[in-house]
């Protein structure tokens, strides 16, 4: 059975992260955009990060461009925008592609085990989010408009 730690994730500079060393921890898996109506989510994001994350709870933000253009700068114009807007301490990822034939086997495996509406793969927007439980497997699929606030109490019940 395919889990989290099957995958790897691009780190800003060209590294990589093993998502194997994410096992044993509630995962938040979220498409993030700087210039996007959703962006405010990121307060969110980082009051769940600094709420849970001392039980084992950790978001993984993948900035995207391929909606609307609304992620246009680089790794690091990204992590400074955050940093300066939004307080984020938790890591961004490096920037990806979450649809079409480049986006990462992350996210095809998170599209496949959480269809959106419909049974619909694709993701159709940015702050798509994805929880994942400590075993590895995806829990449930979020919508933009679904508030991280909206989501807390689905966490707890992960921890």
């Amino acid at each position: 059975m395919t889990t989290i730690a099957d995958f790897t994730a691009d780190l800003p500079g060209g590294k990589q992260a093993n998502l194997a060393d994410k096992l044993g921890k509630v995962l938040l898996v979220v498409n993030t955009a700087s210039k996007c109506g959703f962006t405010p989510q990121y307060d969110g994001l980082e009051a769940l990060h600094k709420q849970y994350g001392a039980q084992g709870f950790e978001v993984l933000a993948f900035p995207c461009n391929q909606f609307g253009g609304q992620e246009p700068g680089d790794a690091q114009q990204i992590d400074e925008f955050c940093k300066v807007n939004f307080g984020l301490s938790f890591p961004l990822m490096a920037k990806v592609e979450v649809n079409g034939a480049g986006a990462p086997p992350l996210y095809d495996w998170l599209k496949s085990e959480a269809p959106g509406l419909m049974g619909t793969k694709s993701i159709k927007w940015n702050f798509t989010k994805f929880l994942i439980g400590r075993d590895g497997q995806v829990v449930r699929r979020y919508a933009p408009n679904d508030t991280p606030a909206s989501i807390a109490k689905d966490i707890e019940k992960l921890l």
